[in-house]
């Protein structure tokens, strides 16, 4: 091994780094116009296994070789191949190779405009254009700390794949948690509108996933989906950057931050649903209106808090803080442990606007345990409109989302994208409805 004692190797050789790092380097042939030598080069993180995985690197880029050459001599051979076919091509720091399905025009025409290439990501990592484009692809065979270099510089860069790679006929869904009925809801309209393109549908729970420490964005790359939809969660910037780069076109449904600026989304219009319950709470005659929030960093929880606050305000009645609660997750318990709080206070509400039907479920239980009656000593608002909603007692008045007409969107939206159209808005709201039910009435003594 070179710069540590050990000894060159007639094909390929690995040289200790300073950092503790190994780097394996293969030889690949002359330049033909500049008659340097050219070389492939991949790094190795150091540690116990370094030297193996070092070897086997050294074999891999070296068969990676032998593929590129036959691949040569087959464009010399056949006569369609003219100058501009795919080939080995020169870099500063040893040899650049096209990642699949990229040809060097292509390539070039990219250059031009001055936008980062695989070759350019591959020079500046001291990588070969084939790491790169495993990186892209998802595929195995990359160590840990080339890869996350790789993906860095892709993000840097503002790498975006060129071509149109060929992807199987499925759209990937991916969520954060698989809440039942708001995950079928979604699923159902997803597929209704790929099923009639003829394409499938799959998904992947991503909280699942990384509870098991597997990285859902590079095993989805690995799965070459022809579009992804991603609900009610967001993205890294190393997730975005990696799926920007590899050409899936991407999607969010009601996604939980500022989406980011090239990720279209679809939305339900939580604003208005927000403001539509508070309006029919002050139309019954109720001003002790109590709210239970999502959590605030999500945007959907602030749009339907701001709904709120904007009806009570235009009625004279401003929202009183020390009636509002915030949530972390829009679950039973925090409906039940809030809705215990306001309920033991000296001038408890008559009323209670909540974050989602499972919130609301909670205040039907605290409800229950502090001995007042829904709807005449309270009135309770979900936010949702799931199933259950219709079958507990009484039935919860609530504000009813399309689920499945947002999945519909968000697959049409992301099938016009893969199939080369623009999107033409960023984001899209579909109108929320207030179904009005058994939960809600004048207040006591009115």
């Amino acid at each position: 091994m070179k710069g540590s004692g050990g000894p060159r190797r007639s094909r390929g050789e690995i040289e200790r780094l300073p950092s503790g790092s190994l780097r394996v380097r293969v030889y690949a042939g002359l330049d033909p116009v500049s008659k340097k030598r050219r070389y492939l080069t991949e790094t190795v993180p150091g540690g116990p296994e370094a030297e193996a995985d070092a070897e086997r690197a050294r074999i891999r880029l070296l068969g990676e070789v032998a593929e590129r050459r036959a691949l040569r001599v087959r464009e010399v051979s056949d006569p369609r191949h003219g100058p501009g076919g795919a080939g080995l091509r020169a870099g500063s720091s040893g040899i650049d190779l096209p990642a699949p399905n990229v040809s060097d025009a292509a390539v070039g025409r990219e250059g031009r405009r001055g936008q980062s290439t695989v070759a350019a990501i591959a020079r500046l990592a001291g990588v070969s254009a084939p790491t790169v484009s495993k990186v892209l692809n998802g595929r195995a065979g990359v160590a840990p700390e080339t890869r996350r270099l790789v993906e860095r510089l892709l993000r840097e860069q503002g790498y975006r794949r060129p071509e149109k790679v060929v992807r199987t006929a499925v759209v990937e869904v991916v969520f954060y948690g698989m809440h039942g009925h708001l995950a079928v809801e979604i699923l159902r309209g997803v597929k209704q509108v790929v099923a009639g393109r003829g394409l499938t549908v799959a998904f992947t729970d991503a909280r699942q996933e990384e509870s098991t420490g597997r990285n859902w964005a590079r095993a989805l790359l690995a799965r070459r989906p022809a579009g992804v939809i991603v609900a009610h969660m967001g993205f890294s910037p190393e997730q975005h950057g990696l799926l920007a780069a590899s050409g899936i076109p991407l999607v969010a449904i009601d996604p939980t931050s500022e989406p980011l600026q090239t990720v279209p989304s679809v939305a339900a219009a939580n604003r208005h649903g927000g403001l539509s319950a508070a309006q029919h709470l002050l139309d019954l005659g109720h001003r002790r209106i109590a709210v239970i929030t999502g959590p605030l960093e999500r945007r959907c929880a602030r749009d339907r808090l701001e709904g709120v606050d904007a009806a009570m305000e235009a009625a004279g009645v401003p929202l009183d803080e020390r009636l509002v609660r915030t949530g972390m997750w829009f679950s039973f318990e925090e409906g039940l442990s809030h809705a215990r709080e306001i309920l033991s206070l000296a001038a408890p509400p008559t009323a209670v606007l909540c974050g989602n039907d499972l919130q609301a479920f909670g205040v039907y239980e605290a409800a229950r345990q502090a001995g007042a009656r829904i709807p005449e000593d309270l009135s309770v608002v979900g936010f949702d409109d799931i199933s259950y909603s219709r079958w507990c007692g009484p039935p919860l008045t609530t504000v009813h989302q399309p689920f499945s007409e947002l999945g519909a969107a968000a697959a049409a939206l992301v099938l016009d994208l893969a199939g080369g159209e623009s999107a033409a808005q960023t984001r899209i709201e579909l109108a929320t409805t207030l179904v009005v039910r058994a939960s809600t009435a004048r207040p006591n003594g009115r």
